[in-house]
């Protein structure tokens, strides 16, 4: 009986393989599995690593089996740029996977809703409305405000181990949510403090079930199974009874002709500009299509910038010299006299570098958000066929050497006088295409003006003597395995400055 069974799992495997050769589809690993596909191949975490080594065995551009779903995997930056190109629209879609349809309302967020009318209307209001530049700097004030609560809590805990993590991860929150309508929710002098219980747990929760693997959107017999579903639905039902009372807070306020609390110069909240053009088009402007962007301005714009920082503050402490040479550039810059601001930020090119070898070599979305082709398409000279997942291994990208020189080594310098935006295809820290995060300038400002503070007015140290510990997590947008924790101290220039905050 097992030797038949053996036989009739060989003969699948062959005749899907040469079947695959026939239609000329993309390599794919042998041999390919019934029902599991090629999830034998994806045991040992992280995934990205585990993609680039079979990638490396097997080809830039491959065909796998996830399930019963079909997946291509393009791990070079020509691939990508086909990707991103000539196949931008038939590519713009996205999968029906379990988490867009419950998080992502039924597949009509600006994350998950396929290339059509309704995102380019989400996509336009977002650009334009919420995170244009003149919108971001209304909002600057705000940030600064938020960024400044950090300095000083630092300059309290001076000589002491901080836990970075937590304390930028609270810092992103609290900079969207003032942001968004005006509130902060993390940290010792909350005012609202059940409200900001609830909406920590909330936000706990959704990075949990983004990040945990769903077997049913693969395996369709295993949705039946354990109760991740269950958790979603529930979530999404406190996510949006949550966001709608702050929806309608904001509207009673502004009948009411009260000032928005959203900053420190009382500029509108995104909330309130939502409302206000809901009040010129409301079919355009929909209760819940301000939830929807809410939501993804939170996830979206929070974890990754507060990753990022976490991986660049990493780096830098077991880079010392990087470390000073940054301090450098900001003193003759800035100077001593007052602290960083945003309009600093295009006048230090280290620091910028800084950020994108960070950006290269520890990308918080080291996979891209999932794309599907929406029909037949042509990559690296196969054929890829309808309804195929795209998966874009941007972290195997950033680290190949045929794209870097010795990629896994830490040397900002490399991108002294490059323009990133010159680098092709070979840096995608944002995505490319019609899909690239709309967010990026936002999320520059912040990690920009963020990490400068940092740099300019602490003296940085690691807890001992051992390096930090560069080990990625388990996790859809690539923690430290081990969060990362340090000791700073007030550069002695700044002593003055930082105890007036």
């Amino acid at each position: 009986m097992f030797l038949q069974i053996l036989l009739l799992v060989a003969l699948y495997s062959i005749t899907l393989h040469l079947f695959h050769k026939l239609k000329n589809h993309p390599p794919t690993p042998f041999p390919t599995l019934p029902f599991i596909g090629h999830f034998y191949l994806l045991l040992k975490k992280p995934l990205h690593r585990t993609l680039a080594k079979i990638s490396a065995k097997h080809g830039r551009v491959l065909l796998l089996h996830f399930g019963s779903r079909p997946v291509v995997l393009v791990s070079s930056a020509s691939a990508a740029e086909e990707c991103f190109t000539k196949n931008d629209i038939i590519l713009a879609n996205r999968p029906k996977l379990l988490y867009g349809k419950h998080m992502g309302y039924n597949y009509t967020s600006l994350i998950w809703d396929s290339y059509g009318e309704n995102w380019r209307n989400l996509r336009r209001i977002s650009a334009i409305q919420l995170l244009s530049g003149n919108c971001l700097q209304l909002l600057y004030a705000t940030r600064l405000d938020e960024l400044r609560l950090l300095l000083r809590k630092l300059f309290k805990d001076q000589d002491r181990t901080v836990d970075l993590k937590s304390r930028l991860f609270e810092l992103m929150v609290n900079l969207m949510m003032r942001m968004i309508a005006g509130k902060r929710y993390y940290g010792d002098d909350v005012e609202v403090v059940e409200e900001g219980t609830r909406f920590r747990e909330i936000m706990s929760e959704s990075f949990l079930l983004a990040g945990a693997s769903n077997m049913g959107d693969y395996l369709p017999l295993m949705k039946w199974l354990g109760n991740t579903e269950r958790r979603m639905i529930n979530l999404s039902k406190r996510r949006d009874t949550f966001t709608q009372e702050l929806i309608d807070e904001c509207r009673i306020n502004m009948k009411n002709g009260k000032e928005s609390c959203a900053s420190t110069d009382k500029k509108k909240n995104m909330i309130e500009v939502m409302l206000s053009l809901q009040e010129q088009e409301p079919e355009m402007y929909k209760d819940e299509t301000i939830r929807s962007l809410m939501i993804v301005l939170l996830l979206a714009g929070t974890d990754t910038s507060a990753g990022t920082l976490e991986w660049a503050m990493s780096l830098l402490l077991n880079h010392p010299h990087v470390l000073k040479k940054a301090q450098a550039e900001i003193d003759t810059v800035v100077g001593h006299n007052r602290l960083i601001e945003e309009s600093d930020l295009s006048n230090l090119p280290y620091l910028h570098c800084i950020i994108n070898e960070t950006f290269r070599m520890k990308p918080v979305g080291p996979l891209l958000v999932p794309h599907e082709s929406s029909e037949e398409c042509v990559i690296g000279g196969y054929r890829i066929p309808r309804g195929t997942m795209l998966l874009v291994n941007a972290w195997a990208i950033h680290n190949d050497p045929n794209n870097w020189e010795e990629p896994t080594k830490y040397k900002p310098e490399r991108f002294v006088g490059l323009d990133p935006s010159n680098t092709g295809f070979k840096l995608m820290p944002f995505g490319a295409g019609r899909r690239r995060c709309p967010g990026e300038g936002l999320a520059m400002r912040m990690i920009g003006l963020t990490l400068g503070s940092l740099i300019q007015c602490f003296e940085w140290e690691r807890t001992g003597e051992e390096m930090v510990d560069l080990t990625e997590g388990p996790g859809l947008t690539m923690p430290k395995a081990q969060p990362l924790q340090a000791k700073c101290r007030p550069r002695q220039p700044f002593v003055p400055l930082l105890s007036q905050l």
